[in-house]
């Protein structure tokens, strides 16, 4: 009989290293309540956060930083919060979507149906996305604490952990190719 999907407690937990970055015109680190959960979720996890960073709405400085970020061999993922609604200033899809080799639709669905149960049909505010720049997975998601917190416990604390069965990102990492079944 076929097991149901879930962490395997008896496979070996390989760390990824994370990036985070949010992308607002007001949030500091004392008030950014959306990328200090992210960090501290992916280090409980037992993943090791690498950067962190705050930017403006701007393309230049969303890019700017996740190039570098993606360039960065020692970066495994990178996690943003901000920037993917429908304000003017709104513009974390424009900013990122173009460095993708690969975009990974089944994230938005996911997380759609998630923040659905949480926000109900507001969900569809959200351009949250995903995709994967070079060997970088890149993941982004809106602003909100809330959305943020959807996302770890619904998404990221499964896909990101080499036991999830029955697959997980990281076995898609090169370091890790081989090594998670």
């Amino acid at each position: 009989m076929k097991k149901p999907p879930g962490i395997d407690e008896a496979l070996r937990f390989y760390p990824l290293n994370i990036a985070v970055l949010t992308v607002s015109d007001t949030r500091t680190v004392e008030t950014d309540t959306s990328g200090a959960l992210l960090a501290e979720r992916a280090a409980t996890a037992g993943h090791e956060l690498v950067e962190r960073a705050i930017v403006k709405d701007e393309v230049a400085a969303i890019r700017e930083t996740v190039s570098r970020w993606i360039a960065d061999p020692g970066i495994d993922v990178v996690l943003t919060t901000g920037g993917t609604g429908f304000s003017p200033r709104d513009v974390t899809p424009e900013a990122i979507k173009p460095l993708f080799a690969r975009e990974m639709d089944g994230f938005s669905i996911v997380f759609h149906q998630v923040s659905l149960g949480t926000v109900g049909v507001s969900t569809l505010q959200s351009r949250a996305f995903a995709g994967q720049a070079g060997e970088t997975f890149v993941f982004c998601v809106p602003g909100s604490t809330g959305a943020c917190r959807d996302a770890w416990e619904h998404v990221f604390a499964f896909e990101l952990d080499s036991r999830f069965r029955p697959c997980s990102l990281v076995g898609q990492i090169e370091r890790y190719r081989g090594l998670c079944p």
